[in-house]
């Protein structure tokens, strides 16, 4: 596979500005006072201008979970045993996961890409073999990937967007599994918007206070080793791949987001940030899961500014750092249900909020259609 870092140069594609505007127009000609349907309305309109058509709809869903093990988690940074990672991939390919039962409920396409796996994972119609490595190195004691393995997993995600453009997908869902991957997630969040690591860290899989505490201590030492490790050269990756893309505004080494990702990331969000820049350069509507998944998005905006246009963020997770990421990146959740699964899940459970927005905007009547007197201007 080519290692070439140069595609993520590339610009987001045009958001359909005329689509807009004839949605936003035909938002007013519905049998309905204007915003009263709140969020809907936007959400149709929002779709319009990314699908580049008047009555936008999302009829075919494509899910992609990436999963991937971490060095991290032999730290104890989490509630879960590592074999846990490769166990819950064949548990989503025989249907007994929740995003499994999510995308049959919704009607989506799914596939399980495997990138890498302490344990190994089954062979499955639905398991796309894509290993890079036995997971990721312990980011508390070195770099977590090293550059040819950070380009590999970005073209991987970029490779899943693809494969769903030619399915036809008219919106796209990144998901994860990788036990310990609330770590990584924390330190690339703490490193990119240079905030306090006390401020982001969580439960993650269900931590008590200790072991949260533990989690703490470990990501601030990871901080510093790969601050210490980079002096003042921000930008350099691990290996013999350039970095220095923009996005380093902070004056902090680890504010470069190839920088951050190949040190403090992991396998799948490395894909899921690929995924996302590629979803915006070929422009397809991404739907943004939880903790996880916005972390890869933050690394997508500072890769491809443009990117937060494709966007929708599904859910609010209940992980403490995500609203910090949410609010850096500018996208405001669809729900709010308390969840923190990953997966994917939250993202597949908006799906049918997004169907509703889409079905309202198509079928309901205008005022001429159906002999309304239209609301006084």
């Amino acid at each position: 596979m080519n290692l070439d870092l140069e595609w993520l140069h590339a610009p987001a594609a045009a958001v359909d500005l005329d689509a807009r505007e004839a949605a936003i127009s035909r938002q007013g000609e519905l049998t309905k006072p204007l915003g009263s349907l709140g969020r809907l309305e936007d959400i149709a309109i929002q779709l319009a201008a990314l699908q580049g058509r008047e009555q936008p709809a999302l009829g075919q869903v494509q899910i992609a979970v990436f999963a991937a093990d971490h060095g991290v988690a032999a730290s104890g940074v989490s509630a879960f045993p590592q074999a846990v990672t490769a166990q819950m991939v064949a548990n989503m390919a025989s249907g007994g996961a929740a995003i499994s039962v999510l995308a049959r409920e919704i009607g989506a396409g799914i596939e399980l890409i495997n990138l890498g796996t302490v344990a190994p994972v089954p062979a499955h119609p639905l398991i796309r073999d894509a290993v890079i490595d036995a997971g990721s190195a312990n980011l508390a004691e070195g770099p977590a990937m090293s550059a040819e393995q950070l380009a590999l997993a970005l073209a991987e995600g970029k490779a899943a967007v693809q494969r769903a453009r030619a399915a036809g997908a008219e919106l796209f869902i990144a998901g994860e599994m990788g036990i310990g991957n609330t770590t990584p997630a924390t330190a690339l969040a703490c490193a990119l918007l240079a905030l306090p690591v006390v401020e982001l860290v969580g439960p993650g899989t269900g931590l008590d206070r200790s072991g949260i505490e533990r989690k703490r201590a470990l990501i601030e030492r990871a901080l510093t080793l790969h601050r210490d490790q980079l002096g003042d050269q921000p930008g350099n990756l691990p290996g013999n791949l350039p970095g220095g893309l923009p996005g380093n505004q902070l004056g902090d080494p680890l504010a470069d987001p190839l920088s951050a990702l190949a040190r403090l990331g992991g396998f799948e969000i490395a894909a899921m940030a690929g995924a996302y820049v590629a979803c915006a350069q070929q422009g397809l509507p991404m739907l943004v899961d939880g903790f996880i998944s916005t972390a890869a998005a933050l690394v997508a905006s500072r890769l491809c500014p443009g990117a937060v246009d494709w966007m929708l963020l599904a859910h609010a997770s209940a992980e403490p750092g995500h609203r910090a990421m949410v609010e850096a990146i500018g996208l405001r959740p669809l729900l709010d249900l308390g969840m923190r699964l990953g997966e994917g899940s939250g993202a597949a459970a908006a799906v049918p909020l997004l169907r509703l927005a889409c079905a309202l905007h198509a079928q309901m009547a205008t005022f001429a259609e159906a002999g309304v007197a239209a609301q006084a201007s």
